[in-house]
């Protein structure tokens, strides 16, 4: 008779696997934010472009300026996303390797370590790329003193 994993068994990887699962969907929230603040700095350059050919003096100095940040910020954001995706692959490899260990018997409970702190490592990569783009976006506000004397 093959092998068949007891019920109990199954259900205790499910319970091992439900915190990859969390993390999946932190990351998930964490990728709206990113995508929706890609797609803000996107409409934001597409503003900026369609000015700057009729623009000139300071005025167009500062439209090349905000557009080489916004193409910062872009690439910046594209690397936040891409790290976070690759974060989210590994996790969900993590809950994989959790199952095929489970239902063939291996005992492959290094390589699932090397994979979660692997994703960690990727989405903590992805977190320090965020905190950076926020850093940089508040370059392009600046209050005048003035505004802030009422």
């Amino acid at each position: 008779m093959p092998y068949s994993p007891e019920v109990l068994t199954i259900a205790q990887t499910i319970q091992l696997s439900l915190s990859p699962v969390f993390m999946l969907a932190g990351i998930g929230a964490l990728l709206n934010v990113l995508a929706g603040r890609l797609s803000r700095v996107i409409d934001r350059a597409r503003a900026l472009e369609a000015l700057h050919p009729r623009s000139s003096g300071p005025e167009h100095e500062r439209h090349v300026w905000e557009l080489r940040l916004l193409d910062r910020r872009m690439t910046i954001i594209n690397r936040a996303l891409f790290l976070a995706v690759s974060s989210a692959v590994m996790t969900c490899a993590v809950v994989a390797l959790l199952f095929v260990a489970v239902l063939a018997m291996l005992h492959i409970g290094q390589y699932v370590a090397v994979a979660f702190i692997l994703a960690m490592l990727l989405l903590i990569a992805s977190l320090v790329s965020f905190m950076i783009e926020v850093r940089i976006s508040l370059r392009a506000i600046h209050v005048r003193d003035e505004l802030l004397r009422g």
